[in-house]
């Protein structure tokens, strides 16, 4: 099979998301200039650099209280700042309940009742139970083609690990199986690992 995009692919469902899979879930905290938190996941997301550390995400919908785009990205204009929280499998519930279009008076912390605890470096909340969080300064907000497409990205100004995820001095995922985003409405749990050594090594 073969399709060109703006001609359309004749399936039930669109093929293009499970392709790209699996996909780290970027679970985003802000908090607008009103001081109200907020908290959404974000499939389109991933590091982009590591010195200095740097993640991004994409937004791609607007809500009509938030005019060309939704909360995460009005709150991150507003203040320059948000957080990466770690979707652990345990935590998929709570992830996926703060992912509807509610108002944006809504604090999704309150709503699904995920704890919060309050960043290190940046004025915002992140997810307490959160095996490791990303707390991270906006460098650019780049406008993409389509009408709500915008890509954040951030330099991580400071890293949070939960202790009991560390083995032997590594950051081991296998002791929180942390969820991916597959299409439609689909996800997988990262619970099987191996090692591969890059040639030269």
């Amino acid at each position: 099979m073969f399709y060109r995009p703006e001609n359309g692919h004749g399936l039930p469902h669109n093929p293009f998301n499970a392709l790209v899979t699996p996909r780290p879930i970027g679970w985003i905290s802000t908090r607008g200039a009103d001081g109200r938190d907020n908290l959404a996941p974000y499939s389109f997301f991933n590091a982009v650099a590591y010195t200095p550390p740097q993640v991004m995400f994409s937004s791609t919908s607007a809500k009509a209280d938030r005019g060309d785009t939704k909360d995460s990205v009005a709150n991150i204009r507003e203040t320059g700042v948000f957080c990466v929280n770690v979707v652990s499998y345990d935590l998929r519930d709570a992830m996926n309940k703060t992912s509807g279009p509610w108002d944006k008076g809504v604090d999704e912390f309150t709503f699904a009742g995920i704890d919060r605890v309050a960043c290190e470096t940046i004025p915002c909340s992140r997810v307490a139970a959160a095996p490791g969080a990303l707390e991270c300064k906006v460098t650019q907000i780049v406008k993409i083609e389509g009408e709500h497409n915008f890509v954040v990205f951030g330099e991580v100004t400071g890293i949070h690990l939960d202790d009991a995820c560390i083995v032997n001095g590594a950051f081991d995922v296998t002791t929180f199986s942390p969820l991916a985003r597959l299409g439609y409405q689909d996800y997988a749990v990262v619970r099987d690992v191996f090692s591969l050594k890059r040639p030269g090594e």
